[in-house]
């Protein structure tokens, strides 16, 4: 009797392993321009050999000094695909999915694919709206259609209509296209069962500049997980709201509409629906000081020590690997706990 229970648990293991085996994590990141991730690469490699930056990196480098490529963690940014490495935010820049992937990918035994679907420039309030949030009233679409034929005399009614969720309709698509030809962009992972395990979404720059898009913010970002999670079929699908943290938390600087929209993106998670299911990350508490004490200093005046901490713009929180390296773990490690519960 021993014996073939013995037998039996092996063979249950072994039915187990192979099933794991088989299955594939699959996480989107969504958003605009900082889901894009506009940390240079060239800074990265500069501040990877730097006596007081050299331990950031230590864990993303092998032995010969490379940037190491994963071979149980995929990505797919719009037209490009490939193993995780450096590379995969904005042309030669990094974004939060290179340390959002190695979390996620330490975590799984399953290998792991990240769909990033990320387009600079786009709002929640128009280019993501979600399905049910419906159309905004006539007389906003008529003020707008006047002011498009102003640049472009043939515009439509319904052109302006189409502008509204293209973006979510185009994300919906990346992931389907995506899964649809898995063992053509990915042949290691041809044969695969794909499992939407998780959704990251780091936006919000488009929508805090207008003070009609923060007061809606919150109601368009509740019909949005709702629509998310229908339209890909996972009720309880774990979703991070990575929250605006352009400028830290400098009490110096009060910004009344930023935090007001920072509240509203944070709202949702506190509904009873989405308890335990929707996380928020404040990803304020990433922000670099250093590289924004340069940059108040006037970087163009300063670009030796410039070149050594930033490579963009404060609404691109300076362009800090350091920074997109901590949203990215801080996305991972969220995800990675609602994902316990």
């Amino acid at each position: 009797m021993k014996s073939i229970f013995l037998a039996c648990s092996v063979l249950f293991a072994g039915s187990l392993f192979a099933e794991a085996e088989e299955k594939l994590k699959v996480f989107i990141l969504a958003g605009q321009s900082n889901m894009e991730g506009k940390a240079k690469v060239s800074l990265m490699e500069t501040q990877a050999v730097r006596e007081d930056t050299a331990a950031l990196y230590i864990h993303l480098r092998d032995g010969d000094g490379e940037w190491k490529v994963r071979d149980d963690v995929w990505i797919r940014f719009l037209n490009r695909s490939g193993s995780l490495t450096v590379g995969f935010g904005s042309p030669d820049r990094v974004g939060p999915e290179l340390e959002f992937g190695n979390v996620i990918g330490d975590h799984f035994e399953e290998p792991v694919l990240l769909i990033k679907t990320a387009w600079g420039g786009k709002s929640l309030y128009r280019d993501f709206r979600p399905p049910s949030s419906g159309l905004p009233v006539a007389e906003i679409l008529a003020a707008q259609l006047e002011r498009a034929q102003k640049k472009k005399p043939e515009t439509t009614l319904a052109e302006i209509e189409a502008s509204y969720g293209h973006y979510y309709r185009l994300m919906l698509q990346e992931v389907d296209e995506t899964l649809k030809n898995l063992g053509e962009s990915f042949p290691d992972l041809a044969g695969r069962e794909p499992e939407i395990a998780g959704l990251v979404w780091f936006q919000g720059w488009n929508d805090m500049v207008n003070a009609d898009y923060v007061a809606e913010y919150s109601e368009h970002m509740v019909n949005f997980i709702r629509d998310v999670r229908k339209d890909l079929g996972s009720p309880k699908l774990p979703f991070v709201i990575g929250q605006l943290g352009v400028g830290g938390k400098d009490p110096s600087k009060p910004n009344e509409r930023r935090d007001e929209f920072k509240a509203n993106q944070a709202a949702p998670a506190s509904l009873p629906e989405f308890r335990d299911n929707v996380a928020v990350v404040e990803t304020d508490q990433y922000w670099d000081t250093t590289a924004q004490a340069v940059f108040d200093k006037g970087w163009k005046q300063n670009i030796e020590a410039w070149e050594a901490v930033g490579s963009d713009y404060p609404f691109h929180y300076l362009g800090s690997p350091k920074t997109f390296l901590g949203i990215g773990r801080g996305f991972g490690e969220a995800m990675i706990e609602l994902l316990g519960k």
